[in-house]
């Protein structure tokens, strides 16, 4: 049998390439899902339960969460990465590393096919199929329900058909959950002016009581909550069940889709968007401004890049590069109070801080030049302006 490796959800797309790849186009199907924070353990049992079921000859579950965070997620740190100033790339990092588990996975067993579920309308079919085809140019990439613009109806008929009595009721929304984010989507989300309901967002407000909470950083990653150390994953997710009981970190992305149409999704990112800020003020005491400026164009390059599916290209790793190098005087604790709904930035404590009051307190006094250097400064600076407004003048 021709052996195939199926990016698998268990949801409706996927299960319906289940099988119809393995009764209709006599492919032994392996069945995969690269658990990037989305799945528990339980959901992982259900999935390879209803994969066999389906008619697949195998199902592996790959924990690519270290992967997830050391290849993506850190660099997404250093550079302050929020798409149009908004959103974490919660989903579009995710695709990335989940393709690259599949195909490293397909030339283990050595198939000679991969197939996925995408549609012809979004964002994940560029991503995974660019990743494929850079990575295994010699596996032949399968898609049926963009081959056969399959409904929605139609699927479930044809599962219906054969068996497959799962419930497939749609829900209201759509729930994408991972380590750097869950996105949200629903009818809502396909307008431009009406927005996510609250009993849209899987995390409820809970706790109502501020709460004053301590991050530390060690060269830009965050390394301790609260002086409880942990990995740079385990705080995140730490983080994450703290915030998310204040209903922080809600927003709705307005974007260009790699497609060329305007795309609109609703998230909730309460670690991520915590972490993001409190670094970039970290980085605010302890970089040159010109550190800072540079970060900000590369950071933005980067997320760009790494959104429509350019992850291989060889400029990332040398972003990646300058990104981890502006990192070596990133340490230090943030102060960060938990509202409901919002987080404020109180304040930071480094030996790298910049902020060095034997210089002077702006605004205050100035200890390191005189008022004569002040002068001196002032008039050599304003000489461009000067020349520029008397040549203006003199050709009005």
């Amino acid at each position: 049998m021709k052996k195939l490796v199926l990016a698998y959800s268990g949801g409706l797309d996927t299960s319906y390439c289940a099988k119809y790849l393995s009764q209709e186009e006599g492919f032994e199907v392996h069945a995969v899902s690269v658990n990037t924070g989305g799945f528990s353990p339980e959901e992982i049992a259900i999935i390879k339960e209803k994969a066999l079921q389906l008619g697949a000859s195998s199902y592996t579950s790959i924990d690519a969460l270290e992967h997830f965070y050391e290849k993506v997620v850190k660099y997404l740190i250093y550079g302050n990465v929020l798409r149009n100033n908004t959103y974490p790339l919660s989903v579009s990092a995710e695709r990335i590393v989940q393709a690259i588990e599949i195909v490293n996975h397909a030339k283990k067993i050595g198939a000679e096919y991969i197939a996925h579920g995408s549609t012809g309308a979004g964002n994940d079919q560029v991503r995974f199929d660019m990743i494929f085809q850079i990575l295994a140019p010699n596996i032949k990439i399968i898609t049926p329900i963009r081959d056969k613009s399959l409904s929605r109806a139609a699927e479930i008929a044809y599962l219906q058909e054969n068996g497959i009595e799962y419930s497939w009721a749609k829900a209201k929304y759509s729930i994408n959950k991972g380590l750097w984010g869950t996105s949200v989507g629903g009818d809502e989300t396909l307008t431009s002016d009406l927005p996510l309901p609250e009993s849209a967002f899987p995390s409820q407000l809970i706790t109502k009581e501020s709460k004053d909470i301590k991050l530390n950083f060690f060269k830009g990653e965050l390394v301790s909550i609260n002086g409880q150390k942990g990995t740079p994953v385990q705080n995140i997710m730490a983080l994450d069940v703290i915030a998310s009981k204040y209903a922080i970190g809600r927003d709705t992305h307005v974007g260009d889709t790699i497609i060329g149409i305007k795309g609109r999704v609703g998230f909730e990112a309460a670690a991520p968007l915590i972490i993001i800020k409190a670094h970039h003020l970290l980085e605010k005491h302890t970089l040159s401004k010109w550190q800072q400026f540079q970060k900000e164009q590369l950071g933005n390059f980067y997320g760009m890049l790494l959104h429509e599916g350019n992850y291989l290209d060889e400029v990332m790793r040398n972003i990646e590069a300058f990104l981890m190098d502006t990192q070596r005087n990133v340490s230090g604790e943030v102060s960060v109070s938990l509202h409901p709904y919002r987080f404020e930035l109180n304040g930071i404590k480094s030996e790298n801080d910049l902020m060095n009051a034997s210089f002077g307190n702006y605004g205050e006094t100035n200890k390191a030049w005189t008022a004569d250097d002040a002068k001196g400064f002032i008039k050599i600076l304003s000489n461009p302006g000067k020349i520029a407004n008397q040549i203006i003048q003199n050709h009005d």
